[in-house]
């Protein structure tokens, strides 16, 4: 059986069973989707994809003629934007795991409810548009292609590649697809989250920051599936968890890696089913949650080690936006820099307006392993010591480089009292307060080191 309507049809079904082929037909008409491409031949899939403005086939991975996943395989190799979902009469977590490696959208089952199968078909062909749109996005953006440049006010940056990732941003946020955001520690993972929030259509609802590192055992089930009153021996009355707590809004799973592994099947439960029982509870409560997921882990070698369920990476992440490490842009150095001075000095009644040129340039050609956060602590602890009206490069304790073409500022020139209380402060800092190392590589004796501290205020 081949059926191709007159007019161009996004949807190919194919499946050897006519009768089904028939009853997904009627019920893809009755949701209001074009009329489906509809073949029973799958050894002929490829070439109507190739040759059809396909963005979305339906997959029957038990065929006699030819096995689905080659075909899947296929498809996703020679034609990448298509999106697939597969579907078979065996509910088989392996062979799920393996069509999702292989690029499968979804994995379904026959046999289920019609709305179920819509909704799958809904979101399939909203991931491809986005994923079209993100194609267009990666081309060189600007700010001033931003629709909503207010949601972005709180991220300091001026790197065009950073208009890149808010672009990205606009064009996931309206939909409910889970989000995985990676990057370095300290790049600002979960500000961007905020914004996701704030553009999606749940920024009224509560939006519920969890750092997955703190959480084992017991205390994971109980922190996000709440309790009922009686669940054990401190429970003294009913509790919501952070899945209820964050209910029609967005739940952020910061450092999502970190989670044992013996607990991730109980989060993807909930992600699959959005449903949920409390602890010593039997009412099933649904939960109706956007997640988005945050690492500076490199996930797939994580599921290599088998420290990470692949099915769960595969739930999580929909859409991907990647946030560049500092040093990939440097743009927003000095304008961060500024940013923070001007925070710190005002925190701490100081009336400090600028760097030092020497300063900005030492700033600039720093690679911040600790990125924005690092950036921060480095302009705040100098804002501490420094007298004068500019800051110093005397003023920061991190070692940060110098070339050949540094000149010393006027402004460097220290009395020797400061040069010996800031170097005095980097010892200790080194030895981590160990006040007797401290004076050993001071070269001075111990009831020296507690007059200087106490003299410098240490």
């Amino acid at each position: 059986m081949k059926a191709i309507p007159e007019n161009a049809a996004p949807i190919l079904v194919v499946d050897d069973d006519t009768g089904l082929l028939t009853s997904i037909h009627a019920v893809l008409v009755g949701a209001g989707f074009p009329e489906p491409i509809l073949l029973s031949d799958g050894t002929r899939a490829l070439d109507l994809v190739k040759n059809h403005d396909i963005h979305l086939v339906l997959l029957d991975l038990m065929m006699p003629d030819i096995d689905g996943m080659e075909i899947l395989k296929a498809v996703k190799s020679q034609c990448p934007q298509v999106e697939c979902i597969v579907f078979t009469a065996v509910d088989d977590v392996e062979t799920a795991i393996d069509a999702i490696r292989l690029g499968a959208y979804d994995y379904l089952v026959k046999g289920l409810n019609n709305e179920k199968l819509v909704i799958t078909i809904h979101h399939a062909l909203e991931r491809y548009s986005l994923r079209q749109e993100r194609t267009l996005l990666a081309q060189r953006q600007s700010f001033g292609d931003l629709k909503h440049p207010e949601a972005f006010q709180s991220l300091i940056t001026r790197d065009d590649s950073m208009a890149v990732v808010f672009r990205q941003v606009e064009a996931v946020a309206p939909t409910e697809y889970s989000v995985l955001i990676t990057g370095e520690s300290g790049t600002g993972k979960e500000m961007l989250a905020k914004v996701i929030h704030q553009l999606s259509n749940r920024s009224a609802e509560p939006f519920l920051p969890v750092n997955m590192a703190s959480f084992s055992g017991t205390l994971f089930e109980d922190e996000f599936f709440g309790h009922a009153k009686g669940a054990y021996t401190n429970a003294v009355s009913d509790k919501k968890g952070f899945l209820e707590e964050a209910q029609g809004g967005s739940l952020f799973l910061d450092e999502i890696t970190e989670l044992d592994l013996s607990l991730q099947g109980k989060l993807l439960r909930v992600i699959e089913e959005k449903e949920l029982y409390r602890l010593g509870s039997t009412r099933l409560r649904n939960v109706d949650v956007r997640f988005i997921a945050a690492t500076n882990r490199n996930i797939p070698g994580e599921i290599e080690a088998g420290h990470f369920r692949a099915d769960l990476f595969y739930r999580l992440n929909t859409c991907t936006i990647h946030l560049p490490p500092l040093r990939e842009r440097r743009a927003d150095i000095m304008p961060l820099a500024r940013h923070f001075l001007e925070l710190h000095a005002d925190r701490n009644g100081k009336k400090i307006h600028d760097f030092t040129p020497n300063l900005a340039r030492r700033l600039e050609a720093y690679d911040y392993p600790g990125n924005v956060r690092e950036l921060q602590n480095i302009i705040a602890s100098a804002v501490l010591v420094e007298t004068t009206d500019r800051l110093r490069t005397a003023s920061v304790v991190t070692p940060l480089p110098v070339s050949d073409a540094d000149e010393t500022d006027a402004g460097d020139l220290l009395p020797l009292e400061d040069v010996e209380r800031r170097h005095i402060r980097k010892v200790l800092d080194a030895t981590q307060g160990d006040r007797a190392q401290a004076a050993r590589i001071l070269g001075i004796n111990l009831s020296t080191v507690y007059r200087k501290i106490k003299r410098y205020g240490l």
